[in-house]
């Protein structure tokens, strides 16, 4: 089955990326080193306990080189594996594998250390009720495959851009003039989905008032989250967000929010340990 993500043009990006690695004279130390019939098989494990994802994102590299490539995928998206676990076996043309070799490991080392990220945040709210979602915080072009990676970890994708919502934040307030009159316009301008940044309690209700669907309580302890929330009263979504680390979420979650977003799971995942070892077939 072929991997695909809406709004993700697979193709282009095995094409670009390997055109980066590739340049203008091609992998000249497979060239030169390799004999052009030769054969090889390789399986890739990770060396941590993690959350598998990318693995079709790899699978795709190797085969855009080596059409006639075999690729065995062990493990499911989003599984949590143990360290030395194999997550994937290969066998096809040597100088192919070890050009793309880099550029796949690459995607799954990035794109696991963010589901295992992930995992590690929605793990720890476990049975509060919140939800955890992503940012806009991600490097720029992988967006797609970073929130895939979040997905797989477990979380639910918050924006996908500035087209799909609107997010009233403190420079919008600014340049408005005050929250109320910054939401008043973005009702008047017909969007149906109004995400209000609010800093202090006492601009919950002029938000509100003026249309407001769903308040972010930024930066507020957990006893001022948990008034924010008792004032609120459903009216509308809650989400905290800023300073959320693992050793603070399950506070925050426990504060009765509705969501909390982090953006430390796209700006700041370290890549996973995965590698590819090659044997002669």
């Amino acid at each position: 089955m072929t991997f695909t993500l809406p709004g993700f043009d697979l193709d282009a990006f095995i094409r670009s990326t390997l055109a980066e690695d590739l340049g203008e004279g091609g992998d000249i130390t497979s060239d030169a080193v390799i004999p052009a019939e030769a054969v090889f098989a390789g399986v890739m494990d990770s060396r941590d306990a993690v959350t598998v994802a990318g693995l079709p994102i790899a699978e795709a590299f190797f085969r855009h080189l080596d059409p006639q490539v075999t690729v065995e995928i062990l493990v499911d998206e989003g599984q949590q594996v143990a360290a030395g676990t194999d997550i994937m076996r290969l066998k096809g043309k040597a100088r192919a594998m070890l050009t793309a070799e880099r550029s796949a490991l690459n995607t799954v080392q990035h794109l696991t250390g963010i589901a295992t990220m992930t995992r590690q945040y929605v793990d720890k709210i476990a049975g509060t009720g919140a939800i955890l979602l992503d940012t806009r915080k991600t490097i720029p072009g992988l967006r797609v495959l970073e929130k895939y990676a979040t997905r797989t970890g477990g979380a639910t994708n918050h924006r996908m851009g500035l087209w799909d919502a609107a997010m009233i934040k403190d420079n919008h307030v600014a340049v408005a003039g005050s929250v109320e009159e910054a939401v008043r316009r973005a009702a008047e301008a017909g969007i149906a989905s109004i995400i209000v940044e609010v800093d202090k309690i006492d601009q919950i209700e002029p938000a509100l008032h003026a249309g407001a669907t769903h308040l972010l309580l930024d930066n507020m302890d957990p006893p001022t989250l948990r008034g924010a929330v008792t004032l609120i009263g459903g009216r509308v979504p809650t989400e905290a967000s800023g300073g959320v680390r693992l050793d603070t979420i399950r506070a925050i979650a426990e504060t009765g929010v509705t969501y909390i977003s982090v953006g430390r799971l796209t700006q700041s995942a370290p890549a996973a340990d995965v590698g590819l070892d090659f044997t002669n077939a």
